[in-house]
């Protein structure tokens, strides 16, 4: 067995500097009156770092798990279960077809920014096709994380570069209560994944890259391709067992394989084609099925123009406007097909000599 390198944890705080940082989020001077209540929500806080009581609520998995006895969260256990009845939706003929349209955009009328994003108004008017054509739309707007009380997508901690079975199908690195990282979306996002027929992304482009909170849900979504669906396997996050379980020999499923895709990548001055090029290639990657050359779109939108009047610029481009219409249209038509059994997959049943 490969040594498992250690050295970069950095030492555990000590109760001083844990008092400072749990202190930070009662700044506000209307807590005052609150101190001792808060000092012994601190006390409690610092035991269970202390404690590492990451799920504090867990029971045996029971039966259909390699370790029937192992004691696993009880929030996984109902986010696996609701990940399983969305399966079974998304299998069964007779379930109306339903599209996720994913809006990237970190910014909204209802934070800093003070205006919406041109990325909302595009996934309007995708919505407005796909309701018309008939299919359900679930609108996931990214950028409630930027405004919304509570909305926090948790970063990936890179358990796969470890071995892949560390990484468990849904994720179990969060929620973690120890580390008060309770509020993680992402339980909900793969249910809304797993559910859909089919995923419209669509996204500006920052730095020539996803925003913030596009790139955050997919690194989260890591486990959705070669996750492993039995945590008790590995007791957790035991290391070595998850590195002797690869070695023998790993199949990567891929969870949420043979959904269509369609992309909307603008920006407004560089980057859209390699933006546009990247998220392609990671839903392709993840065994998803693109709805055609009309339903990968980039563009530019007031190309090396001001920002104050952008919105102004989409107004007057009714072409791009018909192009997103276009690639809602292509989704559609693809999951129409895929779902009649009339569009295949040709390297669906290709086997990789280099799985990962």
């Amino acid at each position: 067995m490969t040594k498992i390198r250690t050295g970069q944890a950095p030492a555990p705080l000590t109760r001083a500097q844990f008092h400072e940082r749990y202190q930070l989020r009662f700044y506000d001077p209307a807590y005052a009156g609150e101190q001792e209540a808060i000092a012994r929500l601190e006390d409690i806080a610092w035991q269970a770092l202390q404690e590492g009581r990451k799920a504090p609520v867990t029971r045996p998995a029971g039966r259909g798990f390699a370790d029937p006895s192992y004691r696993i969260s009880v929030e996984w256990l109902d986010t696996r279960k609701r990940l399983r009845l969305a399966q079974k939706r998304w299998q069964d003929a007779d379930t109306p077809s339903r599209v996720l349209l994913v809006c990237g955009s970190a910014r909204n009328d209802g934070t800093c920014p003070g205006e919406v994003s041109k990325t909302w108004r595009l996934t309007g008017i995708a919505e407005q096709v796909i309701a018309a054509a008939g299919v359900e739309a679930d609108v996931l707007d990214l950028s409630l994380v930027t405004s919304e009380f509570g909305r926090t997508i948790q970063p990936c901690k890179g358990c796969v570069a470890s071995a892949m079975p560390l990484c468990h199908w849904p994720c179990t690195c969060y929620p973690n209560h120890a580390l008060g990282q309770a509020d993680d979306w992402m339980a909900e996002i793969y249910e809304r994944w797993v559910a859909a027929h089919a995923v419209i992304i669509l996204a500006p482009t920052y730095w020539y890259q996803s925003p913030g909170p596009l790139k955050l849900m997919m690194d989260r979504m890591v486990c959705a391709d070669g996750g492993n669906p039995d945590p008790t396997t590995t007791h957790g996050k035991r290391v070595v067992e998850a590195k002797r379980i690869e070695k023998k020999g790993w199949d990567y499923p891929k969870h949420v394989a043979g959904r269509a895709f369609g992309v909307v990548v603008h920006g407004d001055v560089a980057g859209v084609e390699n933006h546009r090029r990247n998220l392609c290639d990671w839903l392709e990657w993840m065994g998803m099925v693109d709805a055609g050359a009309t339903a990968k779109l980039d563009r530019y939108i007031g190309y090396y123009g001001p920002y104050f009047d952008s919105h102004d610029a989409l107004d007057k481009d009714k072409a791009v406007q018909e192009e997103v219409r276009n690639v809602a249209r292509s989704v559609v038509a693809a999951v129409k097909e895929l779902r009649a059994g009339r569009l295949s997959q040709p390297d669906k049943h290709t086997q990789s000599p280099r799985p990962k």
